[in-house]
C-alpha cells in the first residue's frame, strides 16, 4: 500500500481498507468508510501546525506508522501517517464497518450497541479495536499486531467529500471522504467556535 503522497491524496484511497488489531482477547477487523485529511504545517487544524512536539512526532513520518491521540481526555483517536518523511502529515481514520470478531468489538463499546455504530466516530473506532496510547508510532505495514491492507475496491461514485467534523480551524476545507449512504458513517457536526477560513 502506497502511503508516500499528501494525506489528501491518501484519505479517499484508504476508503474500504481494513484496520486489524489482533489481541489475546481475539482479532477485530474494521473495513475503513470515513477519513479526513490533516496537512501538517499548512493546516490550521492539524496538531503540526506549530512543528514537531513529543505528542506530534509520529506524523513527522515514516508513512504507514500509527498517530494514536487523546481527544478532550476521553477518546483514543487513530490516525495513519504520509507523506514524504520529514513532513508532517496523516489522515484520521473517523468511522468503520466491523467485518471480523463483533462480538469483541460488542463487548469493548456495550451489549447494547447497534452494529452500524460499533466503529462510527474515532473514539468508538479504537475502543472497537481496543487501540490506545501503547499503539502510537506502530508500524501499520510491518505485521504488527495492528495492521493496515487491501481491502475490496470502492467506486468512484460511492465517495463523497465534505468538510470536517467539529474542528474550528479550517472546518470548512473539504478534506472529509466517506462512502455515500453507508450507516457506519459518523454524523456531520459543526464546531461552535469555527469561524469561515481560507482553505484548499
Amino acid at each position: 500500500m502506497d502511503l508516500a503522497h499528501p494525506a489528501e491524496e491518501v484519505a479517499p484511497k484508504l476508503l474500504g481498507a481494513v484496520l486489524t488489531h489482533e489481541t489475546s482477547e481475539g482479532t477485530v477487523s474494521i473495513a475503513i468508510t470515513e477519513t479526513e485529511a490533516y496537512s501538517g504545517a499548512a493546516d490550521p487544524a492539524s496538531h503540526a501546525y506549530r512543528g514537531r512536539t513529543p505528542r506530534n512526532a509520529v506524523m513527522f513520518g515514516p508513512a504507514g506508522h500509527m498517530y494514536v491521540y487523546r481527544s478532550h481526555g476521553l477518546h483514543w483517536c487513530a490516525n495513519i501517517v504520509t507523506g514524504t518523511d520529514g513532513i508532517a502529515s496523516a489522515v484520521l481514520v473517523r468511522a468503520g464497518r466491523v467485518i471480523e470478531g463483533e462480538d469483541l468489538a460488542r463487548k469493548r463499546r456495550g451489549a447494547k450497541v447497534e452494529g452500524p455504530r460499533l466503529a462510527r466516530g474515532p473514539g468508538n473506532l479504537c475502543q472497537a479495536l481496543g487501540i490506545t496510547a501503547e499503539h502510537n508510532g506502530t508500524d501499520l505495514l510491518a505485521g504488527a499486531p495492528v495492521t493496515l491492507s487491501e481491502g475490496e475496491p470502492v467506486p468512484d461514485g460511492l465517495i463523497r467529500i465534505g468538510p470536517r467534523v467539529g474542528v474550528s480551524k479550517a472546518h470548512d476545507w473539504q478534506h472529509r471522504f466517506y462512502l455515500a449512504g453507508d450507516p457506519t458513517v459518523s454524523a456531520y457536526r459543526l464546531s461552535p467556535r469555527a469561524r469561515p477560513s481560507a482553505g484548499a
